[in-house]
């Protein structure tokens, strides 16, 4: 499990001493503060901080002193039009703090997002727990053939089987190996942890503001993500539409539910739209393009 009986008894303690504030509450934040949302076997995400609502959103746009206006659907009208013409600095205005345990490889994936802020558990200073990640049998894929990024269809039988006896097997040798150098020979921590493999799970506080964290969660929440990062950005889509559910409704509608078209393909649905018949080489397109677009119009 992700948390052991100590630390939930430590997050029930801390959401039981609530404290009064004269600063923008979210209903729906307050509601996630310290709260473990499990992911994975043993990985999780859970609010620490937050600042600002959907009003700050619309504050911040119209640089006013109060809320916004009275009329939440003027303030819902204004952030959809914000999102819609891409002006993201109102969205800044919002931030949040996550503490995150997620395997060594998603960290690496993860990491690529560099608009934000993060600490890390060291494990040059302390000695990582025996806590790996191991694929449940419905995510043991064979590699794509036609995405050189992504997998394919799933290994079954005795293949799965041998696959996930190889990944406990080396995890646990692993650690048995990291574990005993630093005990046994007294190895310093910051040389065994090399020893450890990517699937051992590490944690970090994670600070971004909203505007980042929409691009974060475009990219890692779309369904070609791998799947063991889009987990953590479907539950973080969670948090943020009980935070700022305006701005939600409009990212979903105008980033993540969307899709961009070149030159070539809004020529092309315009060819179609008037009874052209296009094929890949009328289009202007590259195969892989042709394919992109193919996708598009059928809804893949």
């Amino acid at each position: 499990m992700p948390l052991t009986p100590e630390q939930k008894a430590e997050i029930d303690e801390q959401r039981s001493q609530p404290n009064q504030t004269l600063r923008v509450v979210s209903e729906g934040m307050e509601a996630h503060l310290y709260k473990a949302h499990e992911v994975l076997d043993h990985g999780l995400v859970r609010v620490i901080d937050y600042m600002g609502d959907d009003s700050a959103i619309c504050q911040a746009a119209r640089v006013s002193y109060g809320k916004g206006t009275k009329s939440v659907s003027n303030d819902e009208g204004l952030i959809r039009y914000l999102m819609r013409h891409w002006h993201s600095t109102p969205f800044e205005m919002c931030e949040i703090k996550l503490h995150v345990k997620l395997p060594v490889f998603v960290a690496r994936q993860w990491i690529r997002h560099r608009t934000a802020n993060v600490n890390e558990y060291s494990a040059r200073y302390s000695i990582l727990d025996r806590e790996f990640y191991i694929p449940a049998p419905d995510q043991v894929a064979a590699q794509s053939e036609v995405n050189n990024q992504g997998r394919g269809a799933l290994l079954e039988g005795a293949d799965a089987a041998r696959v996930l006896e190889i990944l406990k097997a080396d995890s646990t040798r692993a650690y048995d190996n990291y574990e005993g150098m630093i005990n046994d020979q007294g190895l310093a921590r910051e040389l065994a942890r090399m020893n450890l493999p990517a699937n051992v799970y590490t944690q970090w506080y994670w600070k971004v503001d909203l505007h980042n964290l929409f691009h974060f969660l475009r990219l890692r929440a779309d369904h070609h993500a791998q799947y063991e990062i889009r987990v953590y950005a479907d539950a973080i889509c969670k948090i943020v539409a009980d935070w700022v559910p305006a701005a939600y409704r409009a990212f979903e509608d105008y980033r993540l539910g969307s899709v961009t078209l070149s030159a070539q393909m809004v020529d092309c649905v315009r060819r179609i739209a008037a009874g052209e018949k296009v094929s890949q080489d009328t289009s202007g397109m590259s195969a892989r393009e042709w394919r992109e677009f193919q996708d598009v119009l059928e809804g893949a």
